[in-house]
């Protein structure tokens, strides 16, 4: 897993010198004058569809919706789709529900693209379109190099569709951002490795980092984690939280900052072993590679936080490469 996301810089420049294929398939989106976007996904690479999701409702308007594997797989119901893209985000391309879901939304009248690291794989072949990550062999069962891959693709199909040299200047940027980011010290927080439970805060665009810091933890550090976008957070779930719990607030210097600050400030407050992640200098206790741009800064958070939980997990005595119970492809139907 270390070296994977050592990995992360080199990926992110191989997928620069292919950026145009991911702003034709967002060009193409335009010309087909869709309607909306269903997304196809299960664990981390649903969490990049959330990204995604984020990304594509704000920058371009366009709803974006997330359909349960199970709906086509168990169910077997008929999707009217004429009109929308069925979008597969997939490290594998291996499982068999997210073909089925592929192949009902693509007989339902949806565009079928896939987001892949494995192109030659069951989602791949059935697949209208393609759109490479590049990561190479990610042999660790957590995935990490993969996830990352599937933001920049997002963002450079969002490029494409808006016609936005802003986010292809930003993205040229990218691969030095993250090597910065590999540095950060987050050393203070393996305190959380003492608590009970964690909270995972996001908001907006690092909500999808905040579901998979969450599910990392879980996997790798065997520490319970559940992830909430601020605003939920305290319509209830902050109630638990006390001198048992710990929590990482994923924060931002864009819309969601206010939100963001007062969850980190509440939870605090509670007695929570509270640590808030970058962008509001006067109060953030873990460092992240500064950038002006919001969307870019849930890549640089990941990126800290992956060399982070991999050194927590090694701390709390756990093989972070292989985690007791779990596969690299897990295959649902």
């Amino acid at each position: 897993m270390a070296a994977e996301v050592d990995e992360i810089p080199m990926m992110i420049s191989r997928q620069l010198a292919v950026l145009d294929a991911y702003r034709e398939t967002g060009r193409m989106l335009k010309r087909d004058g869709v309607r909306g976007i269903i997304t196809c996904a299960r664990g981390t690479s649903d969490h990049a569809a959330t990204f995604f999701k984020y990304l594509m409702e704000t920058y371009v308007g366009l709803p974006v919706a997330s359909i349960g594997p199970s709906v086509a797989s168990i169910y077997g119901a008929n999707l009217r789709l004429n009109g929308f893209s069925c979008l597969t985000f997939s490290q594998s391309g291996g499982s068999p529900d997210l073909v089925l879901l592929q192949r009902t939304a693509k007989k339902g009248g949806a565009r079928t693209i896939a987001i892949l690291n494995v192109t030659e794989s069951p989602v791949g072949n059935d697949a209208d379109h393609i759109l490479p990550i590049l990561a190479g062999p990610e042999k660790a069962v957590a995935a990490t190099k993969s996830f990352v891959g599937m933001l920049v693709a997002s963002l450079g199909l969002v490029a494409g569709y808006r016609a936005d040299n802003d986010i292809v200047g930003a993205l040229a940027d990218l691969p030095d951002l993250t090597r910065d980011a590999l540095k950060c010290d987050w050393s203070v927080a393996m305190q959380l490795a003492q608590n009970r439970s964690l909270y995972c805060v996001g908001r907006g665009f690092n909500m999808a980092i905040a579901l998979e810091a969450a599910l990392k933890i879980k996997e790798i550090c065997c520490l319970h984690a559940e992830a909430y976008s601020a605003a939920e957070l305290l319509h209830g779930p902050v109630r638990l939280a006390d001198e048992r719990f710990g929590a990482l607030v994923f924060g931002t210097q864009g819309c969601a900052r206010k939100t963001l600050t007062e969850a980190y400030m509440r939870l605090r407050r509670d007695g929570a072993s509270a640590y808030l992640v970058g962008s509001v200098p006067e109060l953030s206790t873990l460092p992240v590679t500064s950038t002006n741009n919001e969307i870019l800064e849930p890549v640089l958070q990941v990126v800290a936080f992956y060399r982070f939980v991999e050194n927590l997990s090694v701390a709390m005595g756990h093989n972070p490469d292989a985690p007791t119970g779990l596969r690299k492809v897990t295959e649902t139907v």
